[in-house]
């Protein structure tokens, strides 16, 4: 097994555009609730992060019961496949997709079963169907999908849930729906009660600003969540996490504008590459996918010494980050000279 591998560090004066992060600051109502969580650090947080729930199962007309917290979603994924699957198991997953799905399925000591990516560096979910079989315990569809960035369809997916077994578990990893834009793309927050063998995961470490406090949540029929929960670490999410979430969702409005103008920057660069002849897939994200092939380790050590630190996966390609606006002129100079000798 190769450990998860964290996005390239980047120094003072580069841009980390490596990990997917929210180049905004936190808000400051957001600070103010850690400070204030941090007098109480001596205690043990509340292990269920009810009031985290509370708040989630109001906006998403679900009960607290529903609804598990976690540090990050993707630890509840871990949680749910540990739950679902083990010696002899299959777990079926699009690929190239998040890198820690494969150790994650490993760790379980299931097998796991990659699709390849259409054309468009798309989910090809009517092949990701044909690959269930009597031993598939989950499929897990990533939309959008990282690192290649383009959503799954409401209308393909509602077809690939009807084509799967009822009671096969589904996991639809929207780690980026804040930043969708696309028409018909799949919502998750829409199919909540659609299918009980379906589980929405979601988080607030990209569009909420809040990865280096990791929280995540799923969304689920109380028999699937109560299984994620007899996996889970104990009090796993720490108080200070909780209490920023409450305040996040307090100020949603203001979080959201920095999630628009990383969106128009996105669409702004993806029009950009474009022009330069970059074939670049629909991102969805807030990022976008460069495919180097043969040349993604030497066009990575070019964007490095530009000052552009970005996410390397040899031999295919290059996720970069949508960051601060002051990083978009030296990515596309980087690209516009890279482009002309692939």
């Amino acid at each position: 097994m190769q450990p998860y591998r964290q996005g390239r560090p980047a120094a003072a004066d580069a841009f980390k555009l490596s990990s997917n992060e929210n180049p905004a600051p936190p808000h400051p109502a957001v600070l103010a609730a850690i400070a204030e969580a941090a007098a109480t650090t001596n205690r043990y947080p509340d292990a269920t992060a009810l009031a985290v729930r509370e708040r989630l199962a109001a906006r998403h007309g679900v009960t607290p019961d529903e609804i598990i917290v976690g540090a990050g979603s993707v630890s509840i994924l871990a949680q749910l496949i540990s739950a679902a699957a083990g010696a002899g198991d299959e777990v079926v997953h699009a690929w190239r997709s998040f890198e820690a799905y494969p150790g994650l399925i490993t760790v379980a000591g299931a097998v796991g079963v990659p699709v390849a990516l259409d054309e468009e560096a798309r989910h090809n979910l009517p092949a990701m169907a044909a690959a269930v079989t009597e031993r598939t315990r989950l499929v897990i569809v990533c939309s959008p999908n990282n690192p290649t960035g383009p959503a799954v369809g409401a209308d393909e997916f509602e077809r690939f849930m009807a084509a799967v077994p009822a009671d096969l578990l589904v996991l639809l990893d929207e780690a980026y729906a804040e930043f969708v834009r696309a028409d018909g793309a799949v919502d998750g927050a829409t199919l909540v009660r659609r299918w009980p063998n379906l589980v929405i995961l979601r988080t607030f470490s990209k569009a909420y600003g809040l990865a280096g406090l990791r929280v995540g949540y799923a969304i689920a029929d109380r028999p699937i969540i109560d299984a994620a929960r007899a996996t889970q670490i104990p009090l796993s999410v720490t108080g200070a996490a909780q209490a920023a979430v409450l305040a996040a969702l307090d100020h949603e409005d203001a979080l959201l504008l920095h999630v628009a103008e990383i969106a128009d920057r996105r669409d702004g660069v993806v029009t950009a590459l474009r022009a330069q002849g970059w074939a670049i897939p629909q991102s969805e994200g807030n990022f976008v996918w460069l495919a180097t092939g043969e040349r993604t380790t030497a066009v990575a050590e070019l964007l490095a010494e530009a000052g552009i630190i970005a996410r390397a996966f040899p031999p295919e390609g290059i996720r970069v980050s949508i960051g601060e606006a002051e990083s978009v002129g030296t990515l596309l100079r980087i690209a516009g000279e890279v482009v002309r000798t692939l």
